[in-house]
């Protein structure tokens, strides 16, 4: 019987809640589900309220009573808030985190590197803001427990898994004993731990790196900004790395790489913890000011995924899926990507939209991502964390160097955490003019955000549904009619004119597609006054259209176009079947 703790965790700046759990005696027969997710951390979360945005209910299976102990994932990148704005829990993100853009390295007491991440005004978001995951898990508890689409049980731990062909039987254990649950989909969330990974005998790809980190989140008034800092063989730790972060509340984590030998049990010790912090301080100029602890774990770097984030009727996403070193900041925002690829397609085989056969797409690029992460995440961790002799004495070279010659610095950048873009993937039009453009997204890209107004940028209105952006005053009566089409069948389809001053004439969508009536009602007329988007797009001449899928990655360009045209990439990224 699955006993979750009820008392709550210790922290020294977070009050936790305990929420009941979810137990069977008190509700009726268990009906078959659309999905169900393992995992209520905050990926699964997220794929919950992505599922809702898209009019799928889901079962939302999360182990613990209450969110997850300690700080652990702490910052989110420009890319993760777009998507924590689709799902409406950005604007909290924004009012408690702490946003940045520079990195420091830091070798011999010398500053020998400094990162910059782009930032414009036409980006709503920092490139990356800084909140404890306590404070995220809870935005988005709130979130899921208002959204009627969604059944969040706590107390609701996995242990057993059937599969069939067209449903899974999903085993329960809860705090009065266990239950059954059919889905026809089932999310797997559970982490880097996962329990239904295990079930099904599925192996991780990749490397695990011998290096071991220790975790502190301490409490301290530092006079220092919110910047990335590493320190790279420090006198209190040498030939290792010490990276810091500044948290919301006065706490700042502190990351500092352990001596080989030396096992996690005694990192943890309460006298080892203060030595190597307090050398820490003293490095920096803050030796004797007084701290707190609140909470210290150990992790090891790891490149890991699976090959396949589909089997059967389970799906993975998330640390189920991949395991990702910190360096970077990229697993939860890789999993974040996850859960919106996810989604929609999700969203467009629950309503008919869509062939089971699209999720082959999903598994493509997302385990396609990873590997490309895993790429830069491990030229990153080799540096952090040498494996070998031979990556040591390169290391020591570019920090020898680094003190005097400028060319190798940039060998320090840490290759941070990027949104994929899905060049190869079978969701993008075979017949647009995506090879005729010079400039804009490219096919698989994410989209480039614009500011059009004063607390109004382009962005903010996309997403829910497959974007058609027409840079122009009109729509070809075609189009419109090909668009309508669409709509009448049931998918979620809305039409965006770009134009210089706006414009007035809705595109009215057939008031027969009711269940997408709230996206589909008219199209949309924004104001490019300055030619912002235009630039940003690649755009030069009025009638050039891009097709956005809906998490927001282009699928097809055009510097033209017709319904036939239309028609066939819309068949194309609904179907995963290229002509």
């Amino acid at each position: 019987m699955h006993q979750p703790t009820t008392e709550p965790r210790r922290s020294i700046y977070y009050d936790y809640k305990i929420h009941q759990p979810w137990l069977a005696s008190q509700h009726g027969p268990q009906q078959r589900h659309k999905v169900v997710i393992a995992g209520g951390g905050p990926v699964g979360m997220t794929a919950a309220l992505e599922l809702a945005r898209h009019g799928v209910p889901c079962v939302l299976l999360e182990s613990e009573l209450q969110v997850s102990e300690g700080s652990r994932a702490i910052v989110f990148t420009r890319r993760s808030m777009e998507i924590l704005q689709q799902v409406g829990v950005a604007d909290r993100v924004t009012q408690h985190g702490l946003p940045w853009r520079f990195g420091n390295s830091f070798y011999r007491g010398q500053r020998v590197f400094r990162m910059e991440a782009p930032q414009d005004d036409n980006d709503r978001f920092w490139p990356m803001i800084n909140l404890q995951q306590q404070f995220l898990e809870e935005f988005l508890v709130d979130a899921c427990e208002a959204n009627p689409l969604i059944e969040l049980r706590w107390g609701n731990r996995v242990t057993g898994l059937v599969q069939h062909a067209d449903h899974a039987v999903v085993e329960v254990d809860t705090p009065e004993g266990p239950y059954t649950l059919e889905t026809e989909w089932l999310v797997a969330s559970d982490g880097a731990r996962s329990g239904i990974r295990t079930l099904l005998d599925l192996k991780l790809e990749g490397a695990s790196y011998e290096g071991k980190f220790v975790i502190a989140d301490i409490r301290i008034d530092l006079p220092l900004p919110t910047e990335r800092l590493a320190f790279f063989d420090p006198e209190w730790n040498p030939r290792n790395t010490v990276l810091m972060h500044r948290e919301p509340l006065n706490i700042w984590r502190v990351d500092y790489q352990l001596p080989e030998g030396e096992t996690p049990e005694q990192a943890l010790e309460p006298e080892s913890l203060e030595q190597r912090i307090n050398a820490q301080l003293e490095l920096i100029g803050h030796g004797g000011k007084p701290w707190e602890m609140d909470w210290c774990s150990v992790y090891s770097a790891r490149t890991l995924t699976l090959p396949d984030y589909r089997a059967g009727r389970t799906l993975f996403i998330g640390d189920a899926a991949h395991l990702l070193p910190i360096f970077g900041v990229r697993g939860a925002n890789t999993g974040f990507q996850d859960a919106q690829a996810l989604g929609w397609r999700l969203g467009l085989i629950c309503s008919g939209q869509a062939p089971e056969s699209l999720l082959a797409s999903y598994s493509a690029e997302r385990v396609g991502a990873a590997w490309e992460i895993i790429d830069e995440a491990g030229k990153s961790t080799r540096f952090m964390t040498p494996p070998s002799r031979g990556f040591r004495l390169l290391r020591d070279a570019v920090l020898s160097l680094s003190l005097t010659e400028a060319f190798v610095r940039p060998l320090y950048h840490w290759r941070t955490s990027r949104p994929h873009e899905y060049t190869g993937s079978v969701l993008n039009s075979a017949g647009d003019d995506n090879a005729l453009f010079q400039s804009g997204p490219a096919h698989g890209a994410p989209p480039a955000n614009v500011r059009l107004g004063a607390d109004d940028f382009l962005l903010d209105h996309l997403g829910g549904g497959f974007d058609l952006l027409v840079f122009g005053s009109t729509v070809p009566a075609d189009v419109q009619a090909a668009v309508k089409a669409w709509q009448a069948k049931g998918l979620k389809l809305r039409v965006l004119l770009i134009t210089p001053s706006g414009g007035s004439a809705p595109l009215r969508a057939n008031d027969s597609a009711a269940g997408a009536a709230s996206h589909n009602a008219s199209a949309i007329h924004l104001s490019d006054t300055e030619g912002r988007a235009r630039a940003r797009w690649g755009v030069r001449t009025d009638g050039a259209a891009y097709l956005l899928r809906p998490d927001q990655h282009v699928c097809a360009r055009w510097m033209t176009l017709d319904a036939h045209r239309l028609n066939a990439a819309l068949k194309q990224a609904t179907s995963g079947v290229a002509p």
